[in-house]
């Protein structure tokens, strides 16, 4: 079940300041990679665990799920892990946050909410500004990834990032994940929950130029 939580709510106009790279993770100096809409975490704590020699930061809009997340890693003690509470746009538009940008190797955007209602689609997180923002910060070479069970939602997020120059689909049949952020193809609770069902999955990848 979706939970709904409106991004535009003025709950959310105060920005959570994001540590330096040197305070959250044990090796700063790891490639980054950032998990918009992490929910409660699973699927970053098991890419973590398997993968340390990547640092991952997950953005999730509600707060509950990130303070269980927050006390986890602490209970863990896990190194290259860190959880942040907001709407993704604010924080990363911020500009004591722009930091995080100028350093992610890759950002997913696994199953968003889909906001059907055509005057709801402004609050996908998703944005033509915030896609213009991360073309304008990102290292060139930097890697977007976007799944949904939604078609109508990829196509839309398809367009949307497509419509930036500066970034170019992947064929995803030639992707190596070897050297990537998921490097086992670690599927999100989401995404085995579609699997089960036999429903359809929307992906792709997409690199900045």
């Amino acid at each position: 079940m979706r939970q709904h939580v409106n991004p535009l709510s003025s709950n959310f106009h105060e920005i959570e300041r994001i540590p330096s790279l040197i305070e959250i993770f044990g090796d700063s100096k790891s490639n980054l990679h950032l998990d918009i809409g992490c929910a409660g975490g699973e699927f970053l704590f098991d890419l973590a665990l398997v993968n340390n020699s990547w640092n991952y930061l997950g953005i999730e809009i509600r707060e509950k799920l990130v303070k269980t997340a927050k006390l986890k890693v602490c209970e863990t003690e896990i190194k290259n892990l860190y959880f942040v509470f907001g709407n993704a746009i604010n924080i990363l538009n911020d500009v004591e946050n722009k930091f995080i940008i100028k350093n992610l190797k890759s950002i997913s955007f696994n199953f968003p909410d889909p906001w059907f209602k055509k005057r709801h689609f402004k609050r996908r997180v998703i944005q033509p500004e915030f896609i213009n923002n991360l073309s304008n910060l990102l290292q060139k070479g930097s890697l977007i990834f976007i799944k949904t069970d939604v078609k109508d939602l990829f196509d839309y997020m398809n367009c949307t990032i497509l419509n930036n120059l500066n970034f170019q689909a992947i064929d995803k049949k030639d992707f190596n994940y070897s050297g990537s952020f998921n490097p086992n193809k670690i599927q999100t609770k989401r995404e085995k929950y579609v699997i089960v069902n036999e429903l359809d999955i929307f992906e792709s990848i997409y690199i900045k130029i």
